[in-house]
């Protein structure tokens, strides 16, 4: 199954667990559908987002995700039984801290990407830092006990 069919988080939606084995395949999967949805936040993904991502992609799960495969995540019928915070929130219980921070500072980084943020982007990742639990200590890299 392709990673875009985005299997483990849809598993965890329809009320089963996903196993610690499974953890990262599920990081993977919410990166991929967060940052996808963020490129169409604002109507209108640009290609430029769409190369951000897959490089974001790249560099934090080491795997190569094709322009297809983020417009696929992206597309409105894989949200129209739930919106990406409610997928969110039943994924940020299976999610560790550590996971949940990469996701928005690499969220930051694909609203960043076309030089240009807008009102509508600046909610929607106010909304995923709501949704995985991300304080914004967090979000500036202030963790207790870093010198």
């Amino acid at each position: 199954m392709a990673i875009a069919d985005l299997k483990y988080v849809l598993q965890i939606f329809g009320g089963s667990d996903v196993s610690a084995d499974h953890e990262n395949e599920l990081f993977e999967e919410v990166l991929l559908m967060t940052l996808a949805r963020a490129a169409n936040a604002d109507v209108s993904i640009q290609h430029v987002e769409v190369e951000t991502i897959q490089e974001i992609l790249k560099k934090h799960t080491g795997k190569d995700f094709s322009a297809a495969d983020v417009r696929v995540a992206a597309r409105e019928e894989l949200y129209a039984e739930a919106t990406l915070v409610r997928y969110l929130r039943g994924a940020e219980k299976k999610l560790t801290e550590a996971h949940c921070n990469e996701i928005v500072q690499a969220l930051a980084e694909v609203f960043r990407s076309d030089q240009n943020v807008s009102g509508l982007e600046v909610d929607f990742f106010n909304n995923v830092v709501g949704a995985l639990n991300v304080t914004p200590a967090q979000i500036a890299g202030l963790f207790a006990g870093d010198v």
